[in-house]
């Protein structure tokens, strides 16, 4: 058994084994579907907007992170789907609103085509709809991939906020010297932006808990199957920015470009997390509060 997370996290026993996941809030459920890599932190991290707004966000580590161990029964993305929908069943919940980002967005959407009574709408932010490769210099794999990596990323992260914030916004956009320095500047002044940017640098590691997780990813998304999006009959909003260099905005296009009932909003100059980031990142949250409330 994988050692207990840093969080206040739970564990749910279901027919695809033991899901990790953090519930928090209690207003109207929303499933926040993690990144590549990523945990339940990461996905209480993105949301915690959700929170402040009146939402319970039910947060779930997929399998092969953290503490929702990686088995031949919740391998594939269509396995995921049904064990996101497992684990609201355990909780009782029946209808659910679904938040996705990144690599979080394939389970998400066969969460929707294979469930559609109990997803009430999507919100796919920077989301992953087809196949996708990993491109990696060797100082990327040596940094993520490497518990010495880790250990710098950490030390970075506590010694040099300044540099990991910057460092982590321009690895995720491809952003002008220029727009990044303001960019950077503007969110390391603002408490809570600096906060989840140098927390969520941290997640980025492809080390455990989260190695085995990345690694599954990997695999699936390489050899991506097609979604079905247009089979979704629940409401749509895609929200991508523009200058994303680690989930290209082709995937929200091509998203839009298959679902019967979506909404795209694009964030110029916005990189991979500029949704939380951005100097317009209240505006396009505040959006995302409304869409959940008005498809409800």
């Amino acid at each position: 058994m994988p050692k207990p997370s840093a969080i206040d996290s739970k564990l749910a026993d279901t027919e695809f084994g033991s899901i990790e996941y953090v519930d928090r809030g209690t207003g109207a459920p929303v499933l926040v579907v993690h990144g590549s890599p990523g945990g339940c932190d990461q996905g209480s991290l993105l949301g915690n907007f959700l929170v402040a707004a009146g939402f319970r966000v039910i947060a779930p580590s997929r399998p092969g992170y953290m503490r929702t161990a990686l088995t031949p029964a919740n391998a594939s993305i269509d396995a995921q789907a049904d064990a996101h929908a497992a684990l609201m069943t355990e909780l009782g919940i029946e209808r659910f609103a679904v938040v996705c980002w990144s690599g979080g967005g394939p389970s998400t959407y066969r969460l929707a085509v294979r469930h559609p009574n109990r997803v009430s709408t999507v919100v796919a932010i920077a989301a992953l709809s087809g196949p996708h490769v990993w491109n990696e210099s060797i100082d990327e794999k040596l940094v993520m991939h490497t518990r010495p990596g880790y250990w710098l990323l950490s030390a970075m992260a506590r010694w040099a906020p300044k540099q990991t914030v910057a460092g982590t916004l321009g690895a995720e956009g491809a952003l002008s010297k220029h727009d990044l320095k303001a960019l950077a500047a503007s969110v390391y002044s603002d408490e809570v932006k600096r906060a989840f940017v140098i927390a969520i640098s941290l997640m980025a590691s492809h080390t455990p808990p989260r190695k085995e997780g990345i690694g599954n990813d990997k695999r699936n998304y390489a050899a991506m199957p097609d979604l079905e999006l247009s089979h979704i009959q629940a409401p749509v909003l895609l929200i991508h920015g523009d200058v994303d260099t680690d989930v290209d905005i082709r995937n929200s296009e091509h998203a839009g470009a298959q679902l019967a009932n979506s909404t795209m909003v694009s964030m110029p100059g916005g990189g991979h997390i500029c949704f939380w980031t951005a100097p317009e990142s209240a505006d396009a949250q505040t959006k995302v509060v409304e869409f959940l409330r008005n498809n409800a």
